[in-house]
């Protein structure tokens, strides 16, 4: 950890000149408390970074929070060993894109049967929230158990037992990120009416007791539980593809669902904070916790320390060092399936701004977050799936 002034600390080793100055200038907005907490895998965001931990009183700052509202990862193990798989993975890839809608814009057909009863949930929890999903997304039912694109992933790995574990990436999908985009200009316009000087747009505030805080807080809550929901219902279907595909029912040990874009009311310092997680994961004193490297390299199943100064937070994932322009400016597919020797994945020049090298290396995040998880489990990727 590195204390870079009273109201901002650090836990990367490896950070840019641009993402620090981003990350005091978030800190110094006056209604942070106790200070923002910079996790290893911190990298240039919307406002404020990517990979922050940002505790306010009496204000939230929606661009804070991020456009994918509730992104996070979900984890299976299963009873499986490597040894009892089939050989022909690409079978199980190719099932599992077929079951799954994959990339921005890509939704089901219809309301299926394992996601009926969680769109029932998600629209009472609407009603109550007093809001309504289609005034945001007209075909907001038809998202849950969608993958979306970008560093958003299926995968199936190995852990150091050679356990297999089923391992996935995603959010609340269009209709989070719309509501998302809503209340981040809404908290724009606010600062134009009342002439609230700013040192970037991306970090108006709403305010605790307006009508737009209580509005931003309901519907951020409903968007998080549409991500929860997501993941399990993305989960559910790779379940049944596998168990097809293995020739046996999975038996799950072990199920971990969590977010990395969320904010929650806790206490910290003595003090009840409104706390943005930008890209980081709770890591209370036993709570589980899933860090995912880049494609093609470890991801990892850790348990919080509890660390007080990281405001119980740890990395959520590599952190892009490089932009995806950047990155495809840099890598090329060769490259690529260089790094992706032995797993098996849609070989597609789509993919080049994922490559591993275009993210910080993991096992340096990882060194990095010692003093905030444990490591329980080290996993390997064997098949990855991931939309355009």
């Amino acid at each position: 950890m590195k204390k870079i002034n009273s109201k901002l600390y650090s836990w990367a080793s490896i950070i840019d000149e641009k993402t620090m100055e981003q990350a005091e200038v978030t800190s110094a907005m006056p209604f942070i408390f106790p200070h923002l907490a910079l996790m290893p895998d911190a990298h240039l965001g919307k406002g404020a970074t990517v990979g922050s931990v940002i505790p306010t009183l009496g204000a939230i700052i929606p661009a804070a929070v991020g456009v994918d509202i509730g992104c996070g990862m979900i984890a299976v193990k299963t009873q499986f060993t490597a040894s009892q798989l089939p050989e022909d993975r690409k079978t199980l890839r190719e099932q599992i894109e077929r079951a799954i809608p994959l990339s921005a814009g890509k939704y089901n057909r219809k309301l299926v049967a394992t996601a009926a009863p969680r769109i029932e949930q998600l629209r009472a929890l609407a009603q109550k929230a007093e809001f309504d999903p289609a005034e945001y997304a007209g075909n907001w039912e038809l998202q849950l158990g969608t993958l979306g694109s970008g560093n958003h992933f299926i995968e199936v790995s190995l852990d150091e037992d050679d356990a297999v574990w089923l391992f996935l990436h995603s959010g609340s999908r269009g209709v989070g990120n719309k509501i998302a985009q809503h209340h981040i200009k809404e908290a724009q316009r606010i600062a134009r009416q009342y002439w609230i000087e700013l040192p970037d747009p991306d970090l108006a505030y709403l305010v605790e007791g307006t009508p737009e805080f209580s509005k931003y807080i309901r519907e951020l809550k409903w968007a998080q539980q549409f991500a929860l929901f997501n993941r399990e219902e993305m989960m559910d279907r790779v379940l049944r593809q596998f168990s097809e595909w293995a020739g046996e029912p999975v038996q799950e040990q072990k199920r971990i669902n969590c977010h990395h874009n969320f904010t929650e009311r806790e206490t910290h310092f003595g003090k009840s904070v409104w706390l943005s997680r930008k890209g980081a994961i709770k890591a209370e004193p036993g709570v589980p916790g899933l860090i995912p490297g880049s494609m093609g390299t470890a991801s990892y199943v850790v348990e919080g320390l509890g660390d007080k100064m990281s405001l119980n937070s740890s990395p959520h994932g590599a952190g892009r060092e490089f932009s995806r322009s950047k990155a495809r400016q840099t890598f090329n597919l060769e490259q690529l399936r260089e790094a992706m020797t032995g797993i098996e994945f849609r070989d597609t020049e789509a993919f080049v701004d994922e490559i591993p090298q275009a993210y910080k290396p993991i096992d340096t995040v990882m060194q990095d977050a010692q003093p905030l998880v444990r490591i329980k489990h080290t996993l390997r990727q064997i098949i990855n799936v991931k939309g355009d």
